[in-house]
């Protein structure tokens, strides 16, 4: 099967929560890949630009009309990303560690995949 192929199928069986766990898990590894090579600050912009762009999205669509979500929900993501926004600029300025941002995502990953266990 072709690759082109392989993503259009995904697409057809995948739910909008399976796809939001995938990119999570994508994004978080690529944010441990970056800290397991030793990147630091500004070499992990990268990684954490990508994560960052996600969670501004996931606010986003928190903050649309019509988004289904409780209300509570909504505004803890809404407040996640806001958090993520912050600290990821603590990390790229050296204050913080990746980390903590890699922890909030697998937790994310956990509720996403109902199991408990970020994968």
């Amino acid at each position: 099967m072709s690759l082109t192929a392989y993503h259009r199928a995904r697409t057809i069986v995948e739910t909008p929560r399976q796809a939001e766990r995938r990119l999570m898990c994508e994004i978080t590894g690529e944010m441990i890949n970056a800290r397991d090579a030793g990147h630091v600050r500004g070499a992990l912009m990268p990684a954490l630009h990508r994560n960052r762009e996600v969670w501004n999205t996931f606010s986003a669509v928190c903050g649309t009309a019509g988004n289904q979500l409780p209300a509570t929900a909504r505004a803890g993501i809404i407040s996640l990303a806001l958090w993520v926004d912050q600290f990821t600029s603590d990390v790229v300025a050296g204050h913080e560690s990746i980390d903590d941002l890699i922890a909030v995502n697998r937790d994310i990953i956990d509720g996403l995949s109902g199991t408990g266990i970020a994968g």
